[in-house]
């Protein structure tokens, strides 16, 4: 069984979004979906969600490509990795949060878990800072 892993706010979930989870759901057996923390969407991106992680968490586990949906971790957010333990950690086009240094800190922590960055969808149209 092979675990597929994304990270997102997902907060304003459009197509883009659904093609980015059929695209991860496509490399394995299992697609787990990260929704990030409240707080995390306020210090990387400095905006307040529309939807309360709650929310989107729920939001995400109603999608049928997605296996599991979970909170990510507000102090450390390579423990959710650490704890899942994915075979593939499929990153959006434009995914760059914590991303620029995931392959160091994945070796740090002796995971070997391979990576793949998944193709856009229209940013012209769909793109969530577009959408606002």
């Amino acid at each position: 069984m092979v675990t597929v892993m994304v990270f997102g706010s997902f907060d304003l979930m459009h197509p883009g979004h659904l093609n980015f989870l059929r695209q991860a759901k496509s490399y394995g057996d299992k697609l787990v979906a990260v929704v990030a923390r409240d707080s995390s969407i306020q210090k990387i991106k400095n905006f307040t969600p529309k939807y309360s992680e709650r929310d989107r968490l729920e939001h995400i586990r109603d999608m049928p490509m997605v296996d599991k949906g979970v909170l990510g971790y507000e102090k450390d957010p390579y423990e959710i990795v650490e704890e899942i333990n994915p075979d593939i950690i499929c990153l959006g086009y434009d995914q760059n949060s914590y991303s620029d240094n995931l392959e160091e800190e994945l070796k740090k922590r002796e995971m070997e878990i391979k990576i793949i960055r998944l193709s856009p969808y229209r940013p012209d149209l769909y793109k969530s800072s577009k959408l606002k």
